[in-house]
């Protein structure tokens, strides 16, 4: 769901000026002349601070002779996006993530229009406090060679990019170059050590005194699909014939279009032969695989439609009847329209709720269908939060309730969660401090709240959580600058309940150096972070939200605000070590709201619009490349609130449809066909 900012070019001079001017019962006093500037000087020369430290700025106004301007005024402030770092008035920097921050800062001098200065401020990751060696070869085989990387995070978990100096406890067994190259010499034990500045990781390695007489790769010759994954084993023996276990290859493939992991797992992109090789010492081992095309594509017949361009349209939500849908607005609209879909091909508006709310972001039903909640963001009198509806008619819903206490800065989502054990729930984000709010709602006409929860060791700023899901007593939250993290709400793994969430687990990566593109399309300060989150099997689906902090550069209208982004597939076969496997990113567009259904991912994709993608099986490495797209509708249409330009916010899929919602243009309704030619 989206949360748009408004990106400020520079500070209000006007307001500034105001907060100047003197009384209206008061005469002025003579104002000596003071010399007009030629420009400010910001200091410190070198604006960078620690993401979770606070940078103090200071400023100077000189003349064109480069002589300090006594007496001048200044007043400070962000331009660009807010989601990383704070510019207090005073110039007091809050750094809550890594990044680049645009700022500015005003001399305000009586009698002289407001002089500018902007400049930016960068945010790296605090000091090293961990260092994770990859791969981890326990055992290796005389003559051995494999490469290792140490990657250097932050407390908090920020990726830094410093040297990594690698040693050996035993040079006569193992070598290293400063690269991370390992050298198996001679049979015995030896310790690689990985070392920045204070902070060190060890890897204990044994070198098998037996040597590798043969070596041999199973399966031999396979045949697949593109993006099926094949798991390759090397099998090594000594010279008796014996099985020599616990040795890691290095494997690589030829041609390359696809990959292997460390663990043996292949998948390839293209249809073709591949030839799959493992190396252990001076042996090499050879397997063949035969991939032919996925072949999933599937047409798209678009049933219905139901144009909205006096506002832009934002969630969409079906009553469990499958009779009636819920769509929120944006861009000041305060309505949830609801629509009867009894028949798709003419869905109409039966009422709607106006609700000073400035955008709905977020509606949910409770699974009996009696009652609804929406959410706040926005709302003119600063009652943000949620909102609950009375559904005894599902086609008129009637507000009940409200849920505004500590929510000032707009919730974004919610989710609905019922516990046998515990009741039901509502677990909702809070915009302003970036925290988690459960209110129990079993009695919905008196919602009240019984925990908050909140990231650690990171101020406010930055901590937007964006989207839950919430499974057998699981928590799946996307949270803008710390990734996805799982928290125990009723399951029991950790203890956790409602009323106290208890961490499970947490998965993050590098933004900034995901998406360098980004800055390099639209200026530094863009906008970036996870967003979607949704847990299917043994995977949870998360979806990074990107746009550039002032459009692409030279684009026209339509394409300035395109978004980028990706899908992250997170492996949690192991909850208590979450991993990345694979991804998906829209070659035109972003990633938002999502729906899976079966073996199949539905996706609204911003300017990309809607797309159906083949999840099926095993997932690993880049699931565009692989085939799997199974459809896609343009959501375009020359007559929207936007003009012939795509903004797919979302979608829900029931009984073989689905409903797509478009910002600029509305809901459409769209059958995924069956492929033509297929005998059962």
């Amino acid at each position: 769901m989206l949360r748009l900012l408004v990106l400020v070019a520079t500070l209000a001079p006007a307001l500034v000026l105001a907060q100047q001017a003197p009384a209206a019962s008061t005469k002025p006093s003579p104002i000596a002349p003071i010399a007009r500037i030629a420009r400010i000087v910001v200091s410190p020369v070198q604006k960078v601070v620690a993401a979770g430290d606070t940078l103090r700025l200071t400023a100077e106004a000189r003349d064109a002779s480069g002589a300090v301007i006594p007496g001048v005024q200044f007043r400070w402030g962000a331009r660009g996006a807010r989601f990383e770092g704070t510019v207090s008035p005073t110039g007091l920097v809050t750094s809550g993530s890594t990044g680049t921050l645009p700022a500015a800062v005003v001399a305000i001098v009586p009698g002289e229009a407001p002089k500018v200065e902007e400049f930016e401020v960068r945010m790296v990751p605090g000091a090293a406090s961990r260092i994770a060696i990859t791969p981890a070869p326990t055992r290796l085989a005389p003559g051995q060679r494999i490469r290792l990387t140490g990657e250097v995070y932050s407390a908090i978990g920020d990726k830094r990019d410093d040297k990594v100096i690698w040693t050996t406890s035993n040079t006569a067994v193992v070598r290293v170059s400063d690269v991370g190259l390992v050298s198996a010499v001679a049979a015995g034990r030896a310790t690689i050590t990985a070392r920045v500045g204070t902070v060190q990781q060890t890897l204990p390695v044994q070198v098998v005194a037996t040597a590798v007489s043969a070596l041999s790769v199973e399966p031999g010759v396979s045949d697949a699909r593109t993006g099926d994954v094949i798991r390759f084993t090397a099998v090594a023996k000594d010279a008796n014939g014996r099985a020599i276990t616990g040795l890691t290859p290095v494997w690589s493939i030829s041609p390359g279009h696809g990959m292997i992991e460390a663990d043996g797992a292949f998948v390839g992109y293209e249809a073709g032969s591949y030839t799959v090789t493992a190396s252990l010492g001076n042996r090499t081992a050879e397997g063949v695989v035969t991939l032919t095309a996925r072949d999933v594509r599937r047409p798209l017949t678009v049933v219905g439609r139901l144009p909205r361009t006096r506002f832009n349209t934002e969630e969409i939500w079906l009553h469990p009847n499958g009779q009636v849908a819920y769509l929120g607005s944006g861009g000041g609209g305060d309505v949830l329209y609801t629509i009867d879909i009894s028949d798709p091909a003419s869905p109409t508006v039966t009422d709607s709720i106006i609700a000073n709310t400035r955008r709905v972001n977020d509606v949910m039903t409770t699974p009996d269908g009696k009652f609804l909640v929406f959410t706040r963001e926005g709302a003119a009198d600063r009652k943000n939060g949620v909102v609950f509806a009375s559904l005894e008619d599902p086609r008129h819903p009637k507000v009940i309730s409200e849920f505004t206490e500590g929510v000032t800065g707009g919730v974004h989502s919610s989710f609905i969660y019922k516990d046998p054990r515990y009741g039901q729930h509502v677990f909702l984000t809070n915009d302003g401090t970036g925290a988690l709010h459960v209110l129990n709602i079993d009695d919905p006409y008196q919602p009240r709240e019984v925990a908050q929860w909140k990231t650690e060791n990171r101020p406010d700023v930055g901590r937007t959580l964006h989207d839950i899901d919430v499974q057998d007593g699981l928590l799946y939250g996307s949270w803008w600058n710390d990734g996805l993290v799982i928290l125990d709400v009723g399951n029991g793994i950790k203890g956790g309940t409602p009323s106290n969430p208890v961490m499970v687990a947490q998965y993050k990566y590098d933004l900034n150096a995901l998406y360098r593109n980004v800055e390099v399309d639209g200026g530094p300060g863009f906008i970036r972070g996870t967003h979607t989150a949704w847990r299917h099997k043994n995977y949870v689906f998360i979806a990074d939200e990107v746009f550039p902090s002032s459009g692409v550069r030279g684009a026209r209208d339509a394409a300035a605000g395109r978004a980028y982004g990706r899908l992250h597939v997170i492996d949690v076969s192991d909850l208590n070590n979450p991993r990345s496997v694979a991804w998906y990113e829209p070659e035109h567009g972003g990633v938002h709201n999502v729906w899976v259904a079966g073996d199949s991912l539905y996706m609204g994709a911003y300017n990309a619009g809607f797309r159906v993608f083949d999840i099926s099986g095993e997932l690993r490495g880049d699931l565009r490349a692989q085939g799997r797209e199974i459809g896609h509708l343009n959501t375009a249409d020359m007559e929207g609130r936007t003009r012939n330009t795509a903004m797919t916010w979302g979608v829900v899929v029931r009984d073989g449809l689905a409903y797509v919602n478009d910002m600029n243009n509305g809901l459409w309704i769209v059958r995924i066909e069956p492929k033509s030619g297929v005998v059962p």
